[in-house]
């Protein structure tokens, strides 16, 4: 969801080294005749096929994602409160300034949270500092081990 601290997690992946896309920052995005945006499928679906070496991290929420081979699936949440702060305060993009914007994203965390939390591997509050979280995010995906061929 839109204000959950996605990009914030992003960047902490980065300053230790690893590679995060953010499907809002890297063309992976487009809008979409209703009005809402959606993942350019074939591009996400390039980038996870042709990663093979470590780590990659892709933040983003689309439709799509439950077409696409993810090895591991993170859901960050935050308290309703919060994300409206989040939201009307951001400078970075301004998705969430508006009152139909707001709406929407509220709507969505009550439709369509409950369905991410139920493919999720791991969920996280985002009421933590990006660097615990980011170290939530490894060590989950430690735990979990290889993933299977």
């Amino acid at each position: 969801m839109s204000g959950t601290g996605k990009s914030t997690l992003v960047q902490e992946l980065r300053r230790r080294g690893f590679v995060a896309y953010d499907a809002d920052d890297h063309g992976f995005s487009e809008p979409r005749a209703s009005g809402r945006w959606g993942w350019r499928r074939d591009l996400v679906a390039d980038l996870l096929g042709s990663h093979t070496v470590g780590l990659l991290f892709f933040a983003g929420c689309s439709e799509e994602q439950a077409e696409l081979p993810f090895d591991f699936r993170v859901l960050l949440t935050a308290p309703e409160a919060l994300l409206v702060s989040r939201l009307r305060a951001r400078t970075r993009n301004a998705y969430g300034h508006t009152t139909a914007e707001l709406d929407q994203v509220l709507s969505d965390r009550a439709k369509v949270e409950p369905l991410l939390r139920r493919a999720a591997d791991l969920i996280l509050t985002s009421t933590a500092p990006p660097a615990q979280l980011a170290d939530a995010v490894l060590a989950g995906i430690a735990e979990r081990g290889p993933r299977d061929a």
